[in-house]
């Protein structure tokens, strides 16, 4: 673990968070077992990370009830329902856009579905995050998140935002826009109940 990581979670427990860091998908899955209870309500926001650590199907193949909203041929409405279940849940589950060496948390959101539970109503919340998503100041974080996370990630959703034509964010007033709700997560009121676990490498965007 590098300076900036051991920081980063040092200041994220000034910040009223917990840090965490594994070198591994294996000791990732290892953490959450021991900090998730069999039988509890799990709820999750888009993530891409999340998939490439196997986090989802861990979920998926466990003890819990898992509001999962990647199940195939999802109406609106009923992903709609899964997004108001998950202020009720135990824990949700999430990754993040960005995270600051001084202990913040930055995300960028299209409907506010998965912000909207980071900030209230699960009585925990874990975010799993890449070191490659370490940034040292909040402007960096914006920046990062614009210019790099949201293009792919339109593109990932098949957006026909500019981003998607350009490879960079120019504050477009596209109907499709996926950059609307912008959310610094700078301290919690209830001690460790926002959980972020950096994994060693890249993952995500």
């Amino acid at each position: 673990m590098d300076d900036r990581i051991k920081k980063a979670i040092l200041n994220l427990r000034k910040n009223n968070m917990a840090g965490f860091y594994v070198e591994s998908t294996q000791e990732l899955l290892s953490l959450l077992s021991t900090l998730l209870v069999k039988g509890e309500k799990i709820g999750c926001g888009d993530s891409v990370t999340l998939e490439e650590t196997g986090v989802f199907d861990y979920l998926r193949n466990g003890s819990y009830t898992f509001f999962d909203k990647h199940q195939p041929n999802l109406t609106s409405e009923e992903k709609r329902t899964l997004y108001l279940k998950n202020f009720d849940t135990d824990t949700f589950i999430t990754g993040t856009n960005a995270v600051t060496v001084d202990g913040k948390l930055f995300n960028i959101d299209g409907n506010g579905s998965r912000v909207a539970p980071m900030i209230y109503g699960p009585k925990q919340v874990i975010v799993v995050v890449g070191t490659n998503k370490l940034v040292d100041t909040t402007e960096e974080a914006i920046r990062r998140t614009r210019q790099i996370a949201a293009p792919l990630d339109a593109k990932r959703l098949n957006k026909d935002t500019p981003c998607v034509k350009l490879g960079r964010c120019i504050d477009c007033k596209h109907e499709q826009r996926i950059c609307n709700d912008f959310v610094l997560i700078a301290r919690q009121f209830s001690k460790a109940r926002i959980k972020v676990i950096f994994i060693n490498g890249e993952y995500g965007y």
